[in-house]
């Protein structure tokens, strides 16, 4: 494995040219393609144009940009400019970006090249990456496996060692589920702290772009580049910036770490290999000298219902607009407008989509409203008022990731309760709008899980220390080899 930020010196060094770089993640990506499934196209043109340009700059001695010459993918639910986003929707199947969403231009301006866009459950509703329209994308450690998702494809192509950074989204674990199956950094920023400008919605109070990562450096540089105010995003915040790669340190000295009582109780009736393995985690941080103190969530049991009121809600909400007039697919208008509205989304969209609108619709129709969105929103208003009084006596939350590691292909996809079950432990931090990521915590049967780490809002300098310092000490994500990266190197 090689990181970014050790891919950025090699480059600036003149060790390897950026060009050299993008060709060989693009002929890595392309061959393991036939496995993985991880991207929905590359962008050959557009990565050669910006290495070149990236190698012409650090010829002539100028700074070339955080991340100059760094292989990215990108979830393809991010506009590029003369690039087609789909979502990974039949509905936007051909459409073309006229401009690109805030985060990629800030990728390309710090020199980052990009390969392509990401496979990724339609519009990211999903757990696994099979809601995609076009095809599920495959977990580098057993291809039998999910990648999670919805950021499937960016998690796979990071995992596999294709490229070593990844955008992903995160609406209420889609991005540190998939981190987890995959032995990645996956880092979901504070709500408001990452422009969504640009960035297909799904539910807009949620909804947050954020790094996939080799490591924690990686993503503390690019969460650095992707950070910070826009004025053409009403949700961004304008709150300054910290250094965050400057925040990583060896040791935990000094820093209180939170378990969560409710969640400890939780993963010892899922699977005592799963238990003993996040012990095993919670010891580490206590060797760095952390002091671990217990604290409680007791309205997180909720945030799974509340979160499937609210999310859906936004959601039958903001995919009103996928009507066929006005760009995407269009289905033969039939005899009317309204018919052909119909008829639309009936062929665009796909089944957990619809499955989504329907009960956000219900749950905002007269009669029910107050009964059931209402009451979401209130027990949401809960879940982060338990969080500030967690936070009152630690300075960040460790906890589970995941209930398992990554399961077979088709395992859940016919159980949608089996598969909302999954971001169980992630959807109270989105729903308190926190940062948290997941960082490489072990192993069970040779698959990857991830260690859970939150910290309180636009704290996330805490949260990445901590990470970089468990990361450091337990080596986790070096600790073995995915297994199509060794069929890769011994066919290259």
């Amino acid at each position: 494995m090689i990181t970014g930020h050790e891919l950025k010196t090699a480059i600036a060094q003149g060790r390897l040219s950026a060009v050299e770089a993008a060709s060989q993640a693009l002929a890595r990506a392309q061959s393991l393609e036939p496995q993985l499934r991880a991207y929905i196209r590359f962008t050959p043109e557009r990565a050669l144009a910006q290495a070149r340009r990236i190698d012409d700059l650090v010829r002539a001695g100028e700074d070339a940009g955080a991340l100059a010459g760094i292989p990215i993918a990108v979830k393809d639910i991010f506009c590029v400019e003369g690039e087609i986003t789909t979502a990974g929707s039949r509905i936007l199947e051909n459409f073309r970006s006229p401009y690109s969403s805030t985060v990629v231009r800030k990728l390309e301006e710090a020199g980052a090249v990009i390969i392509g866009k990401t496979n990724m459950d339609e519009f990211a509703m999903g757990s696994s990456c099979e809601n995609s329209a076009f095809f599920p994308t495959r977990n580098p450690w057993d291809p039998t496996r999910v990648p999670g998702g919805s950021s499937g494809g960016s998690a796979s192509t990071v995992g596999a060692w294709s490229v070593p950074i990844a955008l992903g989204t995160d609406t209420g674990g889609s991005i540190r589920e998939p981190a987890s199956f995959c032995n990645i950094v996956g880092v979901k920023p504070t709500y408001g702290r990452v422009s969504r400008y640009g960035m297909i919605a799904f539910a807009s109070s949620l909804d947050q772009a954020g790094p996939m990562t080799a490591d924690v450096r990686d993503a503390a540089i690019t969460l650095g580049v992707i950070a910070g105010h826009d004025p053409l995003d009403s949700t961004s915040v304008d709150i300054p910036v910290p250094d965050y790669a400057a925040a990583l340190r060896s040791d935990l000295q000094g820093m209180r770490v939170g378990i969560v009582h409710e969640f400890e109780e939780q993963i010892a009736s899922l699977d005592p290999q799963l238990a003993e393995l996040y012990r095993k985690a919670y010891q580490a941080l206590e060797q760095l000298g952390a002091r671990l103190v217990e604290v409680h969530l007791p309205h997180a049991r909720y945030g799974l219902a509340t979160y499937y009121l609210i999310a859906p809600a936004e959601c039958s909400s903001n995919l009103a607009r996928y009507d066929g007039a006005r760009y995407g697919v269009r289905a033969d208008p039939g005899g009317d407008v309204y018919e052909m509205f119909e008829r639309t989304r009936a062929a665009g969209f796909g089944d957990e989509v619809k499955r989504r609108i329907v009960l956000g619709t219900y749950a905002l129709s007269a009669g029910y409203y107050d009964a059931y969105y209402v009451r979401a929103q209130k027990i949401r208003t809960l879940i982060k008022r338990d969080f500030d009084q967690a936070f009152a006596g630690c300075d960040v939350i460790a906890g589970p990731a995941v209930s398992c590691p990554a399961f077979e292909l088709g395992a859940k996809s016919q159980d949608p309760v089996a598969m909302y079950l999954m971001d169980y432990f992630t959807i109270p931090m989105s729903l308190a709008g926190l940062p948290a990521l997941s960082v490489p915590a072990g192993y069970i049967g040779g698959l990857p899980v991830g260690l859970q780490i939150v910290a309180p809002a636009f704290e996330e300098h805490v949260m990445l220390g901590a990470a970089h310092a468990y990361e450091q000490t337990t080596r986790h994500a070096w600790a073995a080899t995915p297994p199509v990266a060794q069929t890769a190197a011994s066919t290259s």
